[in-house]
């Protein structure tokens, strides 16, 4: 599966942007989907996850309550709705995706075989 992320850009401080993760070549409905972010000088970080089905999500503590991640099977494609953000939310953000996470490992960045490449979100104060 190729996936491809999309959405980022320039929002200020209290604002709200979606990113997106497209997949292609195969269909999303097998996969579980997480994303991850990276900040300048940092390490990659989880941020949000679903498993296939779309019933279940995880959050990080730093995001919860602020983003939203949702999965679409019919278009392929993973969202992750982002309210209330802060300079700090500032970052590359990764979808990635694999078909066996467990839920131990759904925060682990390693237990994901598929990567898409990096949107930027920059919040500006």
């Amino acid at each position: 599966v190729q996936l491809q992320a999309s959405g980022g850009g320039l929002v200020q401080d209290g604002g709200s942007l979606r990113v997106s993760c497209s997949a292609s070549g195969e269909s999303f409905r097998t996969y579980n989907v997480g994303w991850f972010r990276q900040a300048p000088g940092k390490e990659r970080e989880f941020v949000a996850a679903i498993r296939r089905s779309g019933g279940y999500t995880y959050y990080a503590d730093s995001v919860k309550g602020r983003f939203t991640i949702s999965k679409d099977n019919a278009k392929n494609t993973v969202y992750l709705q982002m309210n209330s953000l802060k300079p700090g939310d500032t970052a590359a953000y990764y979808c990635a995706a694999d078909k066996s996470v467990i839920l131990s490992s759904i925060s682990n960045a390693d237990a994901y075989d598929y990567w898409g490449q990096g949107t930027l979100v920059t919040v500006s104060s």
